[in-house]
């Protein structure tokens, strides 16, 4: 059974990619970083999602000698010209404060009309090799901006991105109704092919 990297020590992004995994069928061993105690967390440089998920990826690979794969996602509004985009975790200053993110997301978009609160999610998703080797895939979950926060499943944006053909918004969705729709997911199970063909 191959080993397959996860390059983040969030519990909940690595339940969620074994679900994914399991449910194509994939036989692979699922581990995350913080089963490298070891090897540093990777500086995000990239100004991209798909640059800063093969930096991380390409990064755990090497360090490991096993493949890797990484994501990075965030928010994209429109009326902000697809920010907060690769900023999205640490928009108000301190990374993960998700809280101060929401807060400062809404102040700025408190005089924006509802027909213009478009915006999505986007991820990336890479796989890497040991030996260099690298893929990238994408895919986004569009809808609009509440007004305020609503819900208490997921994190980050999440209470406040209501998706497109929904009433509820992300953070009102239990995990296998957001996991069907979400960027991340489609990301991920965009990747199970190239998974099968570079590991079997």
């Amino acid at each position: 059974m191959t080993r397959l990297i996860l390059a983040t020590r969030n519990a909940g992004k690595i339940t969620e990619l074994r679900s994914i995994l399991a449910d194509a069928g994939l036989p692979h061993d699922l581990v995350g970083a913080d089963a490298y105690p070891d090897v540093p967390d990777v500086r995000e440089t990239g100004v991209t999602f798909a640059e800063n998920a093969l930096l991380k990826a390409h990064a755990l690979a090497r360090a490991t000698g096993h493949p890797a794969i990484a994501d990075d996602s965030g928010l994209c509004v429109d009326v902000l010209g697809g920010a907060p985009g690769i900023f999205s975790a640490r928009w108000a200053g301190k990374h993960g404060d998700d809280r101060a993110n929401l807060q400062l997301l809404l102040a700025q978009l408190g005089d924006i009309a509802d027909e213009h609160r478009g915006a999505h999610f986007a991820c990336a998703a890479a796989l890497a090799l040991p030996d260099g080797t690298e893929r990238v895939v994408e895919g986004q979950l569009r809808g609009v901006l509440r007004r305020a926060p609503v819900g208490t499943n997921g994190f980050g944006y999440d209470p406040l991105l209501q998706p497109e053909g929904e009433t509820r918004t992300c953070a009102e969705l239990t995990a296998a109704e957001k996991n069907a729709i979400s960027h991340r997911g489609k990301a991920f199970r965009a990747l199970v092919p190239v998974i099968r063909e570079l590991l079997g």
